[in-house]
């Protein structure tokens, strides 16, 4: 059974279609610049032939039909044609308190979703557009299904998520954390369970996903506790360009003092904030190292803060779940730069961690395994997750 998975974004659409029998990638791959001078469609199949080519491409309606070709003729062809695909899988950013499990495609559900564009104006907008594309290609008897990000995180308890402001303004407008990645903290939460030999139910684990942008989740009896993204992505600790939890007043200080309307103020802290805004060299890890090993003490200043505030959350999740049975990196930065894990590992000794440097070395570009040592008291792994096996798996699940 074939599953094709979409995320849409606001100038791209990625894709995967996976065969659902052996779990196994027929292709992959995305348009970006959709709208703009420029577009174009790459990819690969799962038997390494690869394809790029620009296309115009006036909204995600041809953007999808940049996919079907792509799948379905030219020497990238995997498949006859789109009726050989079982489902659609889309990734849903923010789904609210309302969605809290995956959901079937209905123009019901779709109206629904309005009114979450408000609190993920980034993320929903171009999502929907991106199913409605689906929908205008390929019809309604093909089953589409939404997967919210959000959803992981609806198990918090209200101590986690309700902010101490007046409680009118979440009654009135749903002002709450909501929490983000959770389709990969699912991911690597279940997969840990399966590594550890054990049921999720059972274990208190703490999951990193560390990239560009950063959560951390703690996941206690395979619920989630509480997580560092709030009511949008912008919380938390120091991403790539967004400054994570911040004193409000000094955000009101500053829009004060530099007359900053509310876009300006966004744009100043979820684009040009975080590593890039600390360092003032890049929003990229592997930039901000090299800058830092040529001696550049503001790259160095960025990347001990991001490291300091993963350690704060790391022990602060560890205190709320009374322990922790395994810690768990993924994430582009958490599965690849092992100077990060040596060093926030190298500072949770009260925890009774001791990592295996041979192994950090060695768990890079895609390798899944234990850094801890036999006698470490908290495991720590290192596991790539795959949200869009997620996403394809609890596809079939709904339409089964």
């Amino acid at each position: 059974m074939l599953i094709l998975v979409i995320n849409a974004g606001s100038s791209s659409l990625k894709y995967q279609l996976i065969n659902m029998e052996t779990e196994a990638v027929l292709a992959k791959g995305g348009c970006e610049r959709v709208r703009l001078n420029g577009s174009k469609i790459s990819g690969k199949t799962g038997d390494g032939r690869e394809f790029a080519f620009e296309t115009p491409m006036q909204d995600h309606t041809q953007a999808f039909l940049a996919v079907k070709d792509a799948l379905t003729s030219g020497s990238a062809k995997v498949i006859d044609n789109l009726s050989q695909i079982k489902a659609i899988g889309h990734r849903v950013v923010q789904g609210g308190a309302r969605f809290q499990k995956p959901t079937r495609v209905t123009p019901e559900v779709l109206e629904e979703l309005l009114p979450y564009n408000d609190l993920a104006p980034l993320h929903n907008p171009p999502a929907l557009e991106g199913i409605r594309a689906c929908l205008g290609v390929v019809g309604t008897d093909l089953p589409q299904v939404l997967v919210f990000d959000t959803a992981f995180h609806s198990t918090m308890p209200p101590e986690s998520y309700i902010f101490p402001l007046p409680y009118e303004y979440y009654e009135k407008y749903g002002i709450r954390r909501y929490g983000f990645h959770g389709t990969s903290h699912q991911f690597v939460s279940l997969r840990a369970a399966e590594v550890m030999g054990e049921p999720l139910e059972k274990l208190k684990l703490i999951t990193c996903h560390l990239g560009n942008g950063s959560s951390i989740a703690a996941v206690k009896y395979g619920k989630v506790l509480d997580t560092s993204m709030g009511l949008t992505p912008l919380d938390g600790f120091l991403m790539g360009t967004r400054c994570g939890a911040v004193d409000p007043s000094a955000v009101l200080f500053l829009m004060e003092k530099e007359g900053w309307t509310p876009e300006e103020t966004s744009n100043v802290l979820n684009k040009r904030s975080g590593a890039l805004g600390v360092s003032g060299v890049s929003s990229d890890d592997r930039d901000l190292k090299a800058a830092a090993e040529a001696g550049n003490e503001r790259a160095v200043l960025a990347r001990s803060i991001q490291r300091y505030q993963i350690r704060k959350l790391i022990g602060a999740y560890a205190a709320a779940m009374d322990g922790a049975d395994a810690i768990v990196f993924t994430g582009g930065i958490g599965e690849n730069t092992t100077d990060l894990r040596a060093d926030i590992c190298a500072n949770l000794t009260y925890l009774g961690i001791a990592i295996d440097e041979n192994e950090n070395s060695r768990l890079i570009r895609g390798k899944e395994g234990e850094l801890s040592t036999p006698d470490s008291k908290v495991k720590v792994y290192v596991l790539p997750t795959n949200e869009e096996l997620l996403i394809a798996r609890q596809t079939l699940d709904l339409i089964r």
